[in-house]
């Protein structure tokens, strides 16, 4: 009995800290969506057209690629928790840089500083997790960065719809001095303090600390991750012979015969791609200036928004429920079919919009089937490749190069975003339903690639992966 206490309180100190390493998680969610609601706000305030908007939403994950390549190799500098401080600084300086812009110049600015610490977080979160998560339970709580992420989209529609109806249901309304759209890149500050309060009671990941030679603080760690049944020595043991044979990770050991890097570096930064590229962030970047190109009116596209970001959550811990039981591979081969169907369904849905008295509005039932279609995607997005992506990054990658493959991995991740992002604005206008029929391709070419080329992984421990 005091045996499987003591187990509880173990495994509840490991999910306080991997839920506390995914605030970073939380940042990166917030700030993605958050730019959802205020898209419309900065069009007109600054008198910018599609392109420069797609271009100042999409630039911050520019910024994210730069912060994910960075990330890791700071992590094994300065550690996993200190690198996390660093990033929750620079998240918090640049919420008030973009609540305060005086030029559409300065916003993207500021955009680019909060990218590089959501990218920093991007990376440090999945890393420190599946460093101090025990086997059993790595899949679950690598999931937290995702939960994390929807958790952080749903209460950024939520604030950015809250904020709207106190100025009036209009963006561009003043609110206590300032237009509501500015509150709303404003409001960020606040998840960004938590997170440096959180990174600074944390304690620092075993594997870094026994990297920089700090044995003893790395044995009270393990102690109070893995419990009391676990051989110490042996356990120090094992990740010093793993760290000692195989040396710090750099650019250079990423290199091998498969284009110039190896093969399961691709199969890294292809799974990020895929994920990117079935269109998922178009949801949550515009799903407001979607649902109003289709004829629904402002205050209710962000209702129809943070309703997307509930079912989101719903998939997540779907996933996380499932993740260590059934594995990752069948979760994949599911979410890629279900997103191919429900793509395709919006794509011929959104076909059959047409110009009604200077606006555009989808007839019945096409209307309903676009919505329907575009939650279910969410839905399916959200109990596969949402979680499992990370899961996978935190865990595929041999020992000797995790930080810095999972470097490369989240920064590709990032240009994908930015590649779909700052297109969708322009294509949107060009032929909406083809567009939709793209991202449905992509989803089907997801399910091609798992079959072939992904590995299970459930089970493994982290020494176990070469």
């Amino acid at each position: 009995m005091a045996t499987q206490h003591a187990h509880q309180e173990n495994l509840g100190h490991v999910v306080f800290i991997a839920a506390a390493a995914a605030i970073g998680g939380f940042l990166f969610g917030y700030d993605s969506s958050v730019i959802n609601g205020a898209v419309v706000g900065i069009q007109r305030h600054f008198a910018v057209g599609a392109v420069e908007t797609g271009f100042v939403v999409a630039i911050a994950l520019l910024g994210s690629a730069v912060g994910a390549w960075i990330g890791g190799r700071l992590a094994d500098r300065w550690g996993r928790t200190r690198t996390m401080q660093v990033a929750a600084i620079l998240f918090a300086i640049s919420s008030i840089g973009q609540m305060l812009p005086f030029a559409i110049w300065d916003l993207a600015v500021w955009r680019v500083l909060a990218g590089v610490a959501i990218g920093m977080a991007s990376v440090l979160g999945p890393t420190y997790i599946a460093e101090v998560a025990p086997a059993a339970y790595r899949g679950r709580l690598g999931s937290f960065q995702q939960l994390a992420i929807v958790l952080g989209i749903a209460v950024s529609q939520l604030v950015n719809y809250v904020i709207a109806r106190l100025a009036g249901g209009d963006v561009n309304n003043h609110l206590w001095g300032l237009q509501a759209w500015q509150w709303m890149l404003g409001a960020c500050v606040v998840p960004a303090l938590l997170f440096l309060l959180f990174a600074s009671t944390i304690p620092e990941s075993p594997r870094y600390l026994i990297m920089a030679g700090r044995v003893r603080q790395a044995r009270t760690v393990l102690s109070e991750v893995e419990g009391e049944g676990v051989d110490l020595d042996e356990r120090v043991r094992e990740i010093q012979h793993v760290l000692r044979t195989e040396a710090a990770p750099t650019m250079k050991d990423l290199r091998g015969p498969a284009l110039g890097l190896l093969p399961i570096v691709w199969i890294g930064i292809i799974l990020s791609v895929f994920q990117q590229f079935v269109g998922i962030n178009v949801i949550f970047y515009y799903s407001s200036v979607l649902w109003q190109s289709v004829g629904i009116n402002q205050s209710d596209s962000l209702l129809i928004s943070f309703s997307s970001s509930i079912i989101n959550i719903i998939g997540t811990f779907i996933a996380i429920s499932l993740v260590d039981k059934i594995g990752r591979k069948p979760l994949l081969l599911i979410g890629s079919a279900g997103m191919a169907i429900s793509l395709a369904s919006a794509a011929w849905a959104f076909s059959a919009a047409r110009p009604v008295g200077g606006t555009v509005s989808l007839p019945d039932p096409q209307g309903m089937i676009a919505l329907v279609a575009a939650n279910l995607f969410v839905l399916f997005f959200a109990l596969s490749w949402g979680v499992v992506v990370w899961v996978l990054l935190g865990e595929i990658f041999p020992n000797r190069i995790r930080a810095a493959a999972l470097g490369v991995a989240a920064a590709a991740q990032w240009i994908a975003n930015w590649l779909i992002t700052v297109t969708f604005p322009a294509l949107a206008e060009w032929n909406l339903p083809l567009t939709y029929a793209m991202y449905a391709l992509f989803a089907l070419l997801s399910f091609l690639f798992v079959i072939k080329w992904v590995k299970e992984t459930k089970g493994c421990r982290l020494e176990e992966m070469g």
